[in-house]
């Protein structure tokens, strides 16, 4: 449990202005071992959605209701087939490393038994085409994409059979990537997955019940994030001690999981909202971390949610108890927190009234351009300060941090830029005070399906024309800022026009 005195020293670097110690860094100013690069998944990207074998997964199955505004993943970005031009871009960038997912339902079509053979050429191509380039493959095992077969057949994350066919996927992963592939994430944003997925109902698999929820016709919010989120830790501790066990001594690589963190900071100095705080952290961090880390849920959540949360037994405790090597880490912003324990009054409960808080997006702060993230630096180093103060500082990687515009803004993206210098300005500051942060990517690469709106929205450094027969790429300011820090050049958010040049 951590301190009110140390709680409310991570308050004070949130509430004390945020200004670089540089307007200008470099790439070296990191160290030699820290890797720089960018992402996207499987989904988001690659297309093909009925070729060579692969079949539907939960997120082909949501955009197919129509709960993406119509929009699907059928063609993406085409990355299937325009991986090597894809790479190119990356090697013209500068990327030391690129960050993807691989499509379960794509490998393992009906997600146990055969291997299908076309899924494993795909990538056993796209990994040798980054080797080849030098650049250092990170790859995610499920990116929001469970095989739609599982999910038809046992109720996927709900049933521990999962935990089973899970981990002969990873390692099917393991034993023919792992020799190439030195980094791997089991699962990305596990707490908003089951949030999204179970609770509210706003992602794949689309489940959630009154009075909670989004327009569901089955599930339970009051328990099925809890029991799916159980199972994903059970499962990831499977592969992570497997791959440990047999593959770790020969491949030589790491492992770990991924979990979406907002930073949070008190609305006022109130006791309650500074308690309330901790508890959203607690609810949205510990939740996964806590049992990697000890062995167990955190406090509040056992006594908020009850037995609605499951239990872990000695054995599972030891399994899922250091079963990584660093943590996933994907920040965009920061939540202000406001304390709501009457919430706990209710007889109903869903995770947010088992938190008992309230998060609003602004605080009397500057409004960045509609559907803009703001730039809060500061979030991302009290997300790492609370890592090494209270996880004894583990191995980081941000495998996700970037700017939110609309899909056809203009290629001049001067907000990204200044979003991207903020964010690793803070980020070398974090390092320089100790950080055990190793590497960070931006997202995304291009502009891909999002999760929360298909194609209504852009994270991309390079622009996909949807309109153009080829979808071609163009690069926005942001890449021609990206590729300079990577090269070595000294960089502001102060002189954007030399970027282009």
């Amino acid at each position: 449990m951590v301190s009110l005195s140390l709680l409310l020293f991570l308050v004070l670097i949130n509430t004390v202005a945020f200004v670089l110690c540089v307007e200008q860094f470099n790439r070296f100013d990191f160290p030699p071992h820290f890797v720089f690069g960018s992402g996207t998944s499987a989904y988001q990207v690659e297309g093909a959605a009925f070729e060579d074998g692969r079949t539907p997964s939960i997120w082909d199955t949501f955009a197919h209701a129509g709960f993406m505004h119509g929009d699907t993943g059928d063609i993406a970005c085409d990355g299937y087939h325009k991986y090597k031009e894809d790479i190119q871009l990356m090697v013209e960038t500068g990327l030391e490393a690129y960050r993807f997912s691989i499509s379960w339902s794509r490998l393992i079509p009906h997600g146990r038994g055969p291997v299908n053979p076309k899924g494993l050429e795909f990538y056993n191509n796209f990994i040798n085409e980054l080797i080849r380039h030098g650049i250092q493959p990170h790859a995610t095992l499920v990116h929001s994409d469970l095989p739609q077969a599982l999910e038809d057949e046992y109720g996927g994350w709900l049933s521990r059979n999962v935990v089973k066919d899970f981990t002969v996927y990873a390692e099917v992963c393991f034993r023919n990537f792992g020799d190439r592939v030195l980094h791997w994430t089991t699962f990305n944003e596990a707490n908003i997955f089951v949030l999204g997925g179970y609770d509210v109902g706003i992602t794949p698999p689309h489940r959630c019940s009154p009075p909670f929820g989004t327009n569901c016709s089955k599930g339970n919010s009051s328990s099925e994030p809890y029991i799916a989120a159980h199972n994903i830790l059970l499962a990831h501790a499977s592969a992570a001690n497997l791959y440990k066990n047999k593959y770790q001594g020969r491949q030589q690589g790491f492992i770990g999981i991924n979990i979406f963190v907002y930073w949070y900071v008190p609305y006022t100095n109130a006791t309650e909202d500074v308690i309330a705080t901790q508890r959203a952290i607690d609810f949205y961090i510990g939740w996964f971390v806590d049992p990697l880390v000890f062995g167990d849920y955190p406090d509040i959540m056992k006594k908020n949610a009850g037995t609605r949360i499951p239990a872990f037994t000695a054995v599972e405790s030891k399994q899922v108890k250091g079963s990584f090597d660093f943590i996933g880490v994907n920040h965009y912003a920061t939540l202000y927190v406001k304390d709501d324990t009457s919430s706990l009054k209710m007889d109903n409960r869903d995770w947010n009234a088992d938190s008992a808080i309230q998060t609003i997006s602004d605080h009397g702060d500057t409004p960045p351009p509609p559907g803009e993230f703001p730039i809060t630096p500061s979030g991302l180093v009290g997300v790492l300060e609370y890592f090494k103060q209270c996880y004894g500082n583990p191995p980081i990687y941000i495998q996700e941090n970037g700017q939110r515009t609309d899909r056809n803004a203009a290629l001049q993206d001067t907000g990204r830029v200044k979003y991207l210098h903020g964010y690793i300005g803070g980020l070398l500051d974090a390092v320089r005070n100790g950080s055990n942060a190793r590497g960070y990517f931006t997202w995304a690469f291009l502009d891909v399906f999002e999760l929360l709106d298909g194609f209504e929205s852009s994270y991309g450094l390079y622009y996909v024309d949807m309109d153009s027969k080829d979808l071609k790429r163009y690069p926005k300011l942001s890449a021609h800022w990206y590729s300079k820090f990577l090269k070595g050049r000294n960089i502001s958010a102060l002189s954007q026009s030399h970027f282009s040049q």
